[in-house]
């Protein structure tokens, strides 16, 4: 059998039982109250569709990313007529209507907002007054405090309970993107994870992300929310019938994977099969590969070097016809299930949210990304997630943060 038809049979057979164990698993949980299901995340894309038999394939995925929250989209109007930074949005009979190139008109439906005040407000006034725990002092920490304290950039993530995979991807993506974040003088980072110290130092130390409280030498501060307070002052999406006390917290999750109160979740989930040809996400491979250093099964997408434990084969990059794009069909699914296997099914009982986390509905929050210009307190980048497997996309901070530098 050819090297090709062995490696898509392989990696086709990955994602099934990827798939599988996703749906079983979920089941599980709706049965016994232990939910470990992943959340993925696809990078937002403003791209051409590559083919038109492909075309509705790819719109999802790509409009999830590109749309951002229904919140955030709405806030981005509001704020337009401010700020000529921000992208600007069509808003016609409460609907935001956009058209990428090569796309049909997509819309997305927006709920009735409280006020224009509110919508304007930013993101240092949304985090005024809202604390955290530092892990590595136990002291409680202003987040725009903290904010407007780097002498530079700032960057603070604003991530789920340490069992959750849009928390695991932050944490990856954080990784990978660090040194260029910080080429771009980023150099105050904080990580609020919604869990107890000991699981938010367990989960960076199993992805191998250096904090203040792991390491003397880093520029990432590791902070805890237990109950989601902070991200819900920012504004993050808080799932389906949050406010509904009597339904279990796994039923609103379980609804949630069908785009329940997050209905950017299928289109993100959809984008780790099929891949994207024109824009590429490395932090995928670097997750892989700390992944197979580490032992996480599958451990076969790469050939790694025997005393450097560096890449030397990416095997997806050798599959007939898409090996060439920027980001191939299933190396996102395939970390995905690295993930889910042995990180958060694995690790369930030390990152498992409390019950009075539950109770605060941390199980369904989801996260967000801020960074800020300290000296003129001008926010350079805004993403709040808008679905499960959907965070923010680290080359468009990048981006983003040039972007404001040519100014």
């Amino acid at each position: 059998m050819k090297l090709s038809t062995q490696l898509t049979a392989a990696f086709t057979l990955s994602t099934l039982c990827y798939s599988s164990a996703f749906t079983n698993h979920v089941g599980t949980l709706a049965s016994h109250n232990v939910w470990i299901a992943g959340r993925i995340s696809t990078p937002p894309h403003r791209a051409k569709l590559f083919a038109s038999s492909s075309q509705h394939e790819s719109k999802g995925e790509d409009e999830a990313q590109r749309l951002g929250s229904s919140e955030t989209l709405t806030e981005q109007n509001a704020l337009s007529s401010e700020d000529s930074e921000e992208e600007s949005f069509e808003i016609k009979s409460s609907q935001v209507q956009v058209q990428d190139a090569g796309e049909e008109m997509a819309t997305k439906s927006l709920p009735p907002t409280t006020s224009t005040q509110e919508l304007k407000r930013s993101s240092l006034d949304r985090l005024r007054g809202s604390k955290v725990l530092s892990v590595k002092t136990n002291e409680m920490i202003e987040l725009s405090n903290f904010l407007k304290s780097g002498t530079e950039k700032s960057m603070l993530i604003l991530g789920t309970y340490a069992a959750d995979f849009n928390a695991i991807e932050y944490v990856q993506r954080l990784r990978f993107y660090l040194p260029e974040l910080i080429k771009r003088g980023v150099n105050k980072i904080g990580l609020v994870l919604n869990c107890d110290t000991q699981a938010a130092t367990k989960l960076v130390e199993i992805l191998d992300l250096k904090t203040d409280a792991t390491s003397d030498d880093a520029v990432i501060e590791l902070f805890v929310d237990p109950t989601g307070e902070a991200g819900r002052a920012f504004g993050v999406g808080r799932g389906w019938k949050p406010d509904d006390d009597e339904m279990s917290p796994y039923l609103k999750l379980f609804g949630m994977l069908w785009g329940l109160g997050a209905w950017a979740t299928l289109p993100a989930v959809i984008g780790g099969y099929i891949g994207n040809p024109f824009y590429a996400q490395p932090w995928i491979e670097d997750a892989l590969a700390v992944g197979q250093r580490k032992g996480r099964w599958p451990d076969n997408a790469l050939e790694l070097d025997d005393e450097s434990g560096q890449v030397k084969v990416n095997k997806f990059k050798e599959l007939p016809y898409v090996g060439g794009w920027e980001r191939r069909p299933l190396e996102l699914a395939t970390l995905r299930l690295q993930n889910m296997v042995d990180i958060s099914i694995k690790n369930w009982k030390e990152l498992a949210p409390s019950q009075e986390a539950l109770k605060a509905g941390v199980l369904t929050q989801l996260g967000g990304a801020v960074v800020i210009d300290c000296e003129t307190e001008k926010e350079l980048f805004r993403w709040r997630d808008p679905g499960i497997c959907a965070v923010a996309n680290f080359e468009d901070i990048l981006k983003e943060i040039s972007a404001n530098d040519k100014e």
